[in-house]
C-alpha cells in the first residue's frame, strides 16, 4: 500500500500517543550490549523502522517475541555474530549497532547507514569517536567495519564539534563497556538520549550527566537485562496538535509529553493555538493559524524533525511564515510538493519562506519525500479542497503507529490504497 488518500476533515475526539520511534530504535541497539533478556513496554511495534531494526538484531543472533503492539522481549540463545548481513533497507541506526558490537565483542561490520535523505548526513563523527576510543574503522564495499584492539575499547575524552544526537548516543553506548572513563563533551541532551541513559542505568551502566557540558561514562565489566518503558513520541504529539488547529478541531491528546515540548508549545500558543493542559493530556480547542517564525536547534529548542509539520501550519496561516533549519537546510524539498497544492514559497539561503493564503489549498497528487514530510502533506490534505493522494506514503509508517486508523478515529477521511 503505497498511497494515502486524504479528504477534507475536521479532527475531533481523543488520540493516544505511541512510544517514540527515535527512542525505541536506540533501545533496540542497546539491547545488544547484554546477553540477558531486555523487555520494552510502550514499544511501537508496527513502525516500519522498528520492524527493520528487529530484523537486524535477529540477523545478529537475538530472538524476539512481540506479545502485542506495545511489548517486545529480546533474548539471546547463541553468541552474536559480529557481521550484520542485511540486504533490506538500511537505517541510520546501524551506526549504533556497530558501536554496540565493537564495545561488547571487539569488532563489528554493518551496512552503510540509510534512512531519510535530509541533505548531507555523513558519519564522520561516529568514525571519530570510535577512533578516539582506540578502534580502527574502515569501509569495505557497502559496509562500515570496526575493530577494537585486543584489550577492547578504552575510555577517552570525546569532543563533539556540534551537538549530534547520533554521535552522543554512540559514544554513550560504546563507553558503557569500554575500559576506564569516557567523557562526551558538547553532547546533545534531548529526551531520547535521556531515555537511553535511563535504560542503560537499569542495566548497570554508570553514567553521569553534567547538563549540556558533558556526559561521563565509567565503563563496567558487563551489563544485565532489564524492563523499560519507551517514552511518548513528542513528534506524534505535535502532529496531532497542529492538525487539530489547522482543521478547527477539538482533540484531546492523551499522554502528552509536556516536558519535552515547552518551546514548541510556546511558539504555537503565540501563533494562535487554543490549548489547555490536563494532568496527563493536552486539549486542543482549535484556534487560528497565524504566521510563525522559527529556527531549529538543539534541545530544548525546536527539533529539525518538527519543521515540516510547522510548514503545514504556515500554509494555513494568512501571511508570511519563516523557517530556518541551519542543520539540515536541504530538507525543504517538501515545499515543492506543497506547492502542488497551492502553497506559495521561496527559499532564501537557509530560510524557507511560506506565503500562506489562509489554508486555501487544493487536493493534488504529491509525494512523501521523507517521514515528517509525508505527515505534513497529510495535514495539508485535511484542509485542502477535494482529494489529496500521497505517494510513497510508506514513509509515514516508518514513524507513526496506525496513522490512518488514528485519523479515522478522529473523524478524518483517510485510507491506504494500492
Amino acid at each position: 500500500m503505497s498511497f494515502l488518500k486524504v479528504r477534507p476533515s475536521r479532527l475531533q475526539g481523543v488520540v493516544d500517543i505511541s512510544g517514540a520511534k527515535n527512542s525505541a530504535l536506540r533501545l533496540l541497539a542497546a539491547s545488544l550490549l547484554t546477553e540477558e533478556k531486555v523487555t520494552l513496554t510502550n514499544y511501537p511495534a508496527p513502525l516500519l523502522d522498528a520492524q527493520i531494526h528487529v530484523g537486524m538484531v535477529e540477523a545478529l543472533g537475538k530472538s524476539t517475541i512481540c506479545e502485542n503492539d506495545k511489548h517486545i522481549e529480546i533474548t539471546e540463545g547463541k553468541r552474536l555474530s559480529t557481521t550484520l548481513n542485511w540486504e533490506g533497507r538500511s537505517i541510520r541506526n546501524t551506526l549504533l549497532v556497530l558501536g554496540a558490537l565493537t564495545t561488547r565483542l571487539g569488532e563489528g561490520k554493518v551496512p552503510l547507514p540509510g534512512g531519510c535523505k535530509l541533505g548531507e548526513r555523513k558519519f564522520d563523527l561516529h568514525v571519530m569517536l570510535l577512533e578516539r576510543l582506540g578502534a580502527t574503522v574502515w569501509e569495505e564495499g557497502e559496509y562500515l567495519c570496526c575493530s577494537a584492539p585486543s584489550g577492547g575499547l578504552v575510555g577517552s575524552d570525546i569532543h563533539l564539534p556540534l551537538r549530534s544526537t547520533g554521535a552522543t548516543e554512540n559514544a554513550i553506548i560504546c563507553g558503557t563497556l569500554a575500559k576506564g572513563i569516557t567523557r562526551v563533551w558538547n553532547p546533545h541532551i534531548r529526551p531520547e538520549i535521556m531515555d537511553l541513559i535511563s535504560m542503560l542505568r537499569k542495566m548497570g551502566a554508570k553514567i553521569s550527566v553534567f547538563g549540556q557540558e558533558h556526559i561521563e561514562i565509567q565503563g563496567v565489566e558487563g551489563l544485565q537485562g532489564t524492563e523499560h518503558e519507551v517514552i511518548a513520541d513528542n513528534m506524534e504529539a505535535i502532529t496531532w496538535l497542529v492538525g487539530s488547529v489547522m482543521t478547527g478541531g477539538d482533540v484531546e491528546i492523551s499522554g502528552f509529553p509536556y516536558a519535552d515540548l515547552e518551546v514548541v508549545l510556546a511558539h504555537l500558543r503565540s501563533a494562535g493555538a487554543k490549548i489547555f493542559r490536563n494532568e496527563d493530556s493536552l486539549i486542543v480547542r482549535g484556534g487560528t493559524c497565524y504566521p510563525i517564525e522559527i529556527s531549529t536547534g538543539p534541545h530544548p529548542g525546536i527539533n529539525s524533525d518538527v519543521q515540516p509539520i510547522l510548514a503545514a501550519w504556515g500554509a494555513c496561516a494568512k501571511g508570511e511564515s519563516r523557517i530556518v533549519d541551519l542543520r539540515f537546510p536541504g530538507r525543504y524539498g517538501y515545499a515543492e510538493e506543497m506547492a502542488r497544492m497551492g502553497v506559495k514559497h521561496e527559499i532564501r539561503g537557509d530560510m524557507l519562506v511560506l506565503h500562506g493564503n489562509g489554508g486555501d489549498l487544493n487536493g493534488a497528487l504529491v509525494r512523501a519525500l521523507d517521514l515528517r514530510a509525508g505527515a505534513a502533506l497529510a495535514l495539508c490534505g485535511l484542509v485542502a479542497k477535494d482529494e489529496t493522494l500521497i505517494s510513497d506514503a510508506w514513509q509515514i509508517g516508518r514513524g507513526y503507529v496506525n496513522f490512518d486508523r488514528k485519523l479515522r478515529e478522529l473523524g478524518a477521511a483517510a485510507e491506504w490504497i494500492d
